[in-house]
């Protein structure tokens, strides 16, 4: 996300409206809905958490209580029981 001014983008018109709303403040204006991107979409951190919870769900499974679970992955016991539901139902 870049810095600009609005002086250099926006009509003078507009300026005074906003200054009405925020004088001097800074604003965030959100990019339009088509043009968002999902979550993790530049990183690759999405993919290594599904893996990671592939495989805290086949732990699960071979018999690894939460609480193990829990501790070797940094994560509390409720986001365990949750990525266990997650994994349940697909």
């Amino acid at each position: 996300m870049g810095y600009k001014n609005g002086k250099k983008v926006l009509p003078e018109y507009l300026i005074r409206q906003i200054q009405e709303y925020v004088d001097g403040e800074n604003i965030y204006i959100p990019r339009k809905v088509e043009y968002r991107k999902k979550w993790g979409t530049n990183t690759d951190t999405r993919n290594r958490n599904i893996l990671r919870d592939k495989e805290i769900y086949d732990k699960y499974r071979n018999g690894h209580k939460v609480a193990e679970l829990s501790k070797e992955y940094y994560i509390s016991p409720q986001g365990i029981y949750r990525i266990i539901s997650k994994q349940r139902s697909k």
